[in-house]
């Protein structure tokens, strides 16, 4: 199967909405009139982002599902996406389940699959991902301000312990083990709670490398500081039996993985809120609230301070 055929067999689909999709040099992309285009890439490397032994289905999920997270955390309506995709042959059994996961997340949020390129090498998967967003409505990292609630949606912490048990570092039991692995290889783009916190919150941003090394990041673009209640947030972790509590603490507050929204809004607007989690039906978390000393500090339930600090994921560190 020559690199042509493959394409024309797994991925190449008409357009509905936009101008024009696979099949020449460039796609052509139909933002509705007065929309901004938004826009994030982001790479999966074979060993570094997932393993050789993962379900074809669930790595094509996963592969657009880690895209889309960054248009929910800017608060955009997916629109399309570009396709970069290495591999060391061209292997059917591969590429079936592969394009299966891929467009069946594609198709749920109405993304259309518009190019990109494929080559033989290191299996490799690169995602471009177009969304629109109204001028201004945007979420961005810099618009928290002190008195701001602190939240999180969905669960922390689950894709780190799976990754744990593929380690050996721990034993959970098969239930526990199952129900980690699925949110580290099938992570839910939040995006309709995204959209949904157009014009509450004032800052938001996808949890990818960790709880606290993502927060820093809203932090520091807002000039702010804050401080997490980890009580709250360790209670999110969904798959906490059979670790303990430093584990529990270190998986959600620096796991990574998540692909869950941690984002900001004034406090008088906590019912608004809550209308964007239950019309999202997207849990969410309030863990912390924002304040004008920078830092960042963590407290018990009780407000007892604690000094240990935990490092995100960093490729280079």
């Amino acid at each position: 199967m020559g690199e042509f055929d493959l394409i024309d067999r797994y991925f190449k689909r008409p357009v509905r909405r936009n101008t024009l999709g696979v099949g020449d040099d460039c796609a052509l992309l139909a933002p509705a009139a007065g929309m901004q285009m938004a826009v994030s890439s982001d790479m999966l490397v074979e060993g570094r982002h997932f393993l050789p032994t993962v379900d074809p289905f669930k790595l094509g999920h996963k592969a657009l599902a880690v895209n889309l997270s960054d248009l929910a955390a800017c608060g955009a309506k997916p629109l399309a996406f570009t396709l970069a995709l290495s591999m060391p042959r061209a292997d059917e059994a591969f590429l079936e389940p592969f394009s299966r996961g891929l467009l069946a997340l594609a198709d749920a949020h109405d993304c259309e699959l518009v190019g990109g390129d494929t080559t033989q090498g290191p299996l490799n998967i690169c995602i471009t991902v177009f969304g629109e967003v109204l001028p201004g409505h945007a979420l961005l990292r810099s618009g928290a301000r002190p008195g701001d609630d602190i939240y999180v949606s969905g669960s922390l912490g689950d894709a780190r312990l799976a990754l744990e048990v593929f380690r050996g570092t721990i034993a959970v039991s098969q239930q526990v083990f199952a129900q980690a692995r699925a949110r580290m290889e099938q992570p839910q783009p939040r995006i309709a709670l995204g959209q949904a916190l157009r014009g509450v919150a004032t800052a938001a941003i996808d949890v990818s490398d960790g709880l606290l090394g993502d927060l820093r990041h809203i932090l520091s673009r807002s000039g702010v500081g804050a401080t997490i209640d980890t009580t709250a947030a360790m209670l999110t972790m969904l798959t906490g039996e059979g670790i303990d509590e430093e584990q529990r603490m270190e998986f959600v507050l620096a796991g990574g993985d998540d692909y869950e929204l941690v984002f900001c809004a004034p406090a008088a607007r906590r019912g608004e809120v809550e209308a964007a989690s239950h019309a999202s039906a997207t849990r969410v978390t309030r863990i912390g609230h924002i304040e004008a000393q920078s830092g960042l500090r963590l407290v018990d339930a009780h407000g007892r301070a604690f000094e240990r600090d935990y490092a995100s994921f960093d490729h280079f560190a």
